[in-house]
């Protein structure tokens, strides 16, 4: 793994509470040049009307890199950065200074809270929900946050990484409304 893709860790900086920057941790997942290449792809993007770029097939990840990234092993040297107190277990994830200068006041909300390893749209659908569902679903999150929230997040956390995909908390949300 590290002669493919450059090492084991992968730190970026990110902003998180009050629009402090700090560094993020993750296990490497794309390769050294991914930046440069990015601009190339960008065209590819399917996350319009946002300020996240995400595509299928990413030609920037590893052989490793992809598996990571499906089940979110890459996010575990993040905790790091929740024992230092940076991020927290929940609430929106932590995005890039680029991203941040483009969002509107409403999308700043989100910057409101901690950044957190794992948030409502991560179970809900992941990267199938669009950048203006992501935000919608963080402010409900940051208006509505206590501790039964957040621990229904944690447990819906686990099958969303271990299947490697959300829409988990929507069916615990149906299957309590039913009873």
């Amino acid at each position: 793994m590290k002669l493919e893709d450059g090492g084991l860790f992968f730190r970026q900086k990110r902003v998180g509470r009050g629009g402090r920057e700090f560094w993020m941790w993750k296990f490497r997942s794309i390769v050294p040049n991914a930046e440069e290449m990015k601009s190339k792809l960008e065209e590819r993007n399917e996350m319009r009307g946002g300020v996240i770029f995400k595509i299928k097939d990413d030609p920037r990840f590893t052989r490793v890199g992809k598996y990571l990234r499906k089940f979110s092993l890459d996010e575990l040297p993040q905790f790091w950065n929740v024992l230092v107190g940076v991020m927290s277990f929940i609430g929106p994830r932590p995005p890039l200074l680029p991203e941040v200068e483009e969002y509107s006041a409403e999308e700043s909300q989100r910057l409101l809270v901690k950044p957190g390893l794992t948030c409502l749209w991560q179970v809900r659908g992941r990267s199938e929900i669009d950048f203006a569902g992501q935000v919608r679903l963080d402010l409900e999150y940051i208006r509505s946050q206590n501790l039964w929230t957040n621990l229904k997040l944690l447990l819906a956390t686990i099958p969303a990484v271990k299947f490697g995909r959300g829409g988990i908390l929507s069916r615990i949300d149906r299957c309590r409304r039913v009873k």
